[in-house]
């Protein structure tokens, strides 16, 4: 099984490049139940999980191109996560919507490049999700050159989680989870150490939305996807970058199940961005990042 990219961006009105699938066919979920527990009250989540077939059919429905993902984090958490091979699998079935991108925990050292080979190579995986404080590591580690060096070879994108997290919220210690390994600034030595590799900046940094923007302002190879947030809680400097002068490098996301593609346009629409921003955030900076010109 491989995934081959199909996907037609003529026929969507939005491409979303943060979509979670939390569960695969065999029923294993992304994170241990006490993580997803405390995400769920977070952002006020109780719906069951959907899978990558019921993902699908939600997005297909909304007119929305979904780019979907899991994060592995087994060797932090003690916890393998729901299968990658399983999630390309699955997008392969629903190659008209989704995007399937893959995950490798980058704890596993020399191994993690490879696997990271194997799913580019071999499943067809798009791109890679990681996310530094589920994962435990520092992104600007030179230990971790060599894997990122691998995809940086392959040619795909990276997406990076950065600022605060529902993971571990409102539990004491945070569940052992640190906000620091998720700074921005951690990924300015990703971006400079390895021009060619497009690293998206996941979420609005919070706290750390300037040194977001200040990155993407100076590194060509930098974006900043706006999932997990209600845009009407944008702060005034990541509102003005993305009407402006970095809406060129601005990916509209949802972070679903976290948060849904339904409030996330409506309270985008309530901020009256410029005709020209709108396009380029919903759907043509997806478009030029994943390749689907043309198509």
């Amino acid at each position: 099984m491989t995934y081959r990219l199909s996907l037609d961006p003529d026929a969507f009105d939005a491409i979303d490049t943060h979509v979670h699938v939390q569960i695969d066919s065999a029923g294993r979920r992304a994170l241990p139940p006490a993580f997803l527990e405390a995400m769920d009250r977070y952002f006020g989540q109780s719906d069951p999980p959907l899978d990558v077939d019921e993902t699908a059919a939600r997005f297909r429905e909304q007119r929305v191109a979904a780019v979907v993902f899991t994060v592995d984090a087994r060797t932090h958490l003690g916890h393998r996560p729901n299968s990658v091979d399983d999630l390309v699998a699955g997008a392969e079935r629903n190659a008209d919507v989704l995007i399937p991108f893959g995950t490798v925990d980058p704890l596993l050292g020399e191994a993690a490049a490879h696997e990271a080979r194997r799913q580019a190579e071999e499943l067809g995986v798009r791109g890679f999700k990681f996310h530094p404080t589920v994962q435990g590591f520092d992104p600007s580690d030179p230990a971790h050159i060599p894997l990122f060096a691998a995809i940086e070879e392959l040619g795909l994108p990276v997406v990076v989680h950065t600022g605060q997290t529902g993971v571990g919220a409102g539990t004491p210690g945070g569940l052992g989870l640190r906000l620091g390994l998720s700074n921005p600034a951690l990924l300015d030595d990703v971006a400079a150490r390895h021009p060619a590799l497009q690293i998206v900046m996941a979420h609005p940094s919070v706290p750390w939305q300037e040194e977001a923007i200040s990155i993407a302002t100076h590194k060509l190879n930098t974006w900043i996807d706006l999932s997990g947030w209600s845009p009407k809680y944008f702060s005034e400097p990541l509102r003005r970058a993305a009407r402006s002068y970095l809406s060129h490098k601005m990916l509209y996301g949802s972070d679903f199940p976290a948060l849904t593609p339904e409030r996330w346009f409506a309270d985008f629409a309530a901020l009256d961005f410029p005709d020209q921003a709108v396009a380029r955030i919903l759907k043509e900076n997806a478009t030029r990042l994943l390749g689907l010109q043309g198509r």
